[in-house]
């Protein structure tokens, strides 16, 4: 199965770098991992709500080029649905059965993602009705992609 990351902007904290690579390394026995990252836009404080939706457009646009016909799309959005571990990883590996082979997991910038990106969205999920950053949520997800991997192996780490 190939997993891709798209997220928007890039990661400056050393720590968050370090995890990231800890837990794609984690996964190379599970998958192919990609991330890719897409420029965000400067979003000014106080922005209009006709500018918050022209930056999101932007940034959609830029997301939307690596987007592959033939992938499950699954948007990372605060009124998504929300997940056990052991019910991720049944999704995951139900997509698997079902002959998807390329899932695509899609992090928005710190306004969220465009109309655009979330039309195309297969799945909306959510974490926690909490807002994070989104940079510490990239680190979140790829815990969780290892965690369901390992419960769908029946391989001990899951408490």
């Amino acid at each position: 199965m190939k997993i891709t990351l798209i997220t928007v902007g890039k990661i400056k904290e050393k720590y968050l770098r370090d995890a990231i690579s800890e837990y794609s390394k984690r996964l190379g026995r599970y998958c192919r991992l990609e991330m890719i990252e897409v420029a965000d836009e400067k979003t000014p404080d106080n922005a209009s709500d006709a500018m918050d939706e022209m930056i999101r457009s932007k940034e959609s646009g830029r997301i939307l080029k690596y987007i592959k016909d033939d992938a499950y799309i699954i948007t990372l959005e605060i009124h998504g649905r929300q997940l056990s571990s052991e019910e991720m990883a049944a999704k995951i590996e139900h997509l698997g059965i079902q002959g998807m082979g390329h899932l695509i997991f899609i992090i928005g910038g710190s306004i969220g993602l465009g109309k655009e990106v979330l039309g195309r969205s297969d799945f909306a999920l959510s974490f926690s009705k909490m807002t994070f950053p989104h940079q510490l949520m990239r680190v979140i997800l790829l815990e969780q992609i290892y965690r369901s991997f390992r419960i769908i192996h029946g391989e001990p780490y899951h408490k």
